[in-house]
């Protein structure tokens, strides 16, 4: 199995590396998804999108979203996860690695999510993800799965690592 975990400190710059990771992997059949923040014209930030890696998109989560699914300040739109997150993970397309940030809090707020990553990390098929440093259920559960490798971004290797996580995606 080839499941690699990205955990770091919210801020560290985990997307940003599986970014770069995608970014290097010219004619591999990348699926999954990112998370992008949404900040206003003033640099604070009050949202995230979710964009799948075939080009859809949507707003996930924003401070002034109504509701009782909240993560900190922001409200969750739980159903972009359930609409978006089954088919970018899906195990029916032909993907070489499915990229996933993130494994966290809002993410896991949604059923569709939490399914589609118990089959796809099942499934044995390579997987890059970035899952938050802490968290109960899900996110506890999938940090104890066997074979499963949990690196660590930090400031003094975020710029390193993508090189690193390339390498380990193309050793055989």
């Amino acid at each position: 199995m080839k499941t690699l975990l990205l955990t770091g400190a919210p801020g560290v710059g985990k997307t940003t590396v599986l970014r770069k990771v995608a970014a290097g992997l010219p004619g591999w059949k990348v699926a999954g998804f990112y998370t992008e923040e949404i900040r206003s014209s003033h640099g604070e930030r009050y949202g995230f999108r979710l964009v799948c890696f075939d080009g859809r998109s949507g707003v996930m989560a924003r401070a002034d979203f109504p509701g009782p699914r909240r993560v900190g300040k922001y409200g969750v739109d739980v159903a972009v996860i359930d609409d978006l997150t089954p088919a970018a993970l899906s195990l029916d397309q032909p993907a070489d690695v499915y990229l996933v940030d993130e494994i966290g809090k809002m993410e896991c707020l949604s059923d569709q999510f939490v399914a589609a990553m118990t089959g796809l990390l099942a499934s044995g098929k390579p997987v890059v993800a970035t899952i938050a440093l802490h968290g109960p259920g899900f996110i506890d559960e999938v940090k104890r799965r066997p074979g499963v490798q949990i690196w660590q971004v930090t400031r003094g290797n975020r710029y390193s690592l993508p090189a690193d996580i390339l390498a380990w995606l193309k050793k055989p």
